[in-house]
């Protein structure tokens, strides 16, 4: 698949790591600050499906399923870009590239995380939900990691599906089956993960070009960066106020996704008008801002209207 060459440049072997430097190697396997993104989007979609606060015990139970899922894919993909990763700067202290793990312990943690996420949810919480974590994982890893990363342009296009299935999971947590509400919000998080993402990867365009990684900054000027990601934001504003009506929410989140998208478009504006990696990094904080208060408004709507 036109993999780089694995580098082994400036990767050392540490010997006799000590039991909290290996504990902090495989939890930053994990990579807990996207997990931390995926917590925001599941609690309060299970808010919404409930129609008001859900069984906390449930709750534990999915957020416990979702982030060992979630923990898992991220220690895959750390397997599998280990070469990249000692390309790009961003990447170079990842356990994998300093020797803190060897390649072999990273997957058979990441593999034994997926294994018991998938027990653990189908006991705990039901098996639809399990079957979509673990699904999630495996597009991720073949779909995105494998295949599109190395090959494509529209990688996290189509690659950020992964990223948005926990509020799938977070639904059928506590509904037991789909329907158009959680499909719209599934929309949400797929169309917010292109603009968020290239944001970011305008920031270390150089990184990726180095890595061979056909990310969008790194194929294509600013210009048509910049462009694409107020495509995507003005979609992702429009989608946002779609779910108000098809996911039957009140005025505190129709005055939310109204707001936030606004601001959201301003920002993707204001990146187009001054295509500069600080421009874009304060696209990329806000969007952080951005799903986090636009969930969290959507929790606060139905406890509001049903707590």
């Amino acid at each position: 698949m036109g993999r780089p060459a694995v580098t082994t440049v400036g990767v050392h072997r540490p010997f006799g790591l000590t039991s909290t430097r290996r504990l902090g190697a495989y939890l930053a396997l994990t990579k807990p600050r996207i997990i931390e993104l995926l917590l925001v989007t599941t609690v309060p979609t299970m808010v919404v499906a409930a129609r008001g606060l859900p069984r906390l015990s449930l709750v534990a139970a999915t957020l416990l399923g979702g982030t060992l899922a979630a923990g898992g894919a991220n220690a895959i993909n750390m397997y599998v870009d280990r070469d990249i990763d000692a390309v790009m700067q961003r990447t170079a202290s990842r356990p994998l590239v300093t020797g803190a793990l060897t390649p072999r312990a990273a997957l058979t943690f990441a593999v034994s995380l997926e294994i018991v996420a998938f027990v653990e949810l189908w006991a705990l919480v039901n098996l639809l939900s399990a079957v979509l974590a673990v699904s999630a994982t495996l597009f991720y890893v073949f779909v995105y990691t494998l295949w599109l990363k190395r090959t494509s342009r529209q990688n996290i296009v189509v690659g950020g599906a992964a990223g948005a299935v926990p509020v799938l999971v977070g639904w059928t947590a506590v509904r037991g089956s789909l329907s158009l509400a959680p499909i719209v919000l599934f929309a949400v998080i797929f169309v917010w993960t292109p603009p968020h993402f290239w944001a970011l990867a305008i920031r270390y365009r150089d990184d990726y070009a180095a890595a061979r990684v056909p990310m969008l900054p790194a194929v294509a000027s600013l210009t048509t960066t910049a462009r694409q990601i107020l495509v995507y934001t003005v979609a992702l504003w429009a989608v946002s106020l779609l779910f108000a009506d098809v996911g039957g929410m009140g005025l505190i989140y129709w005055g939310a996704a109204t707001v936030l998208g606004a601001v959201f478009v301003l920002h993707a504006i204001q990146l187009y008008w001054d295509r500069t990696p600080a421009r874009a990094m304060r696209l990329f904080a806000y969007s952080i801002s951005y799903v986090t208060l636009l969930f969290s408004a959507m929790a606060i709507d139905q406890l509001v209207r049903h707590g």
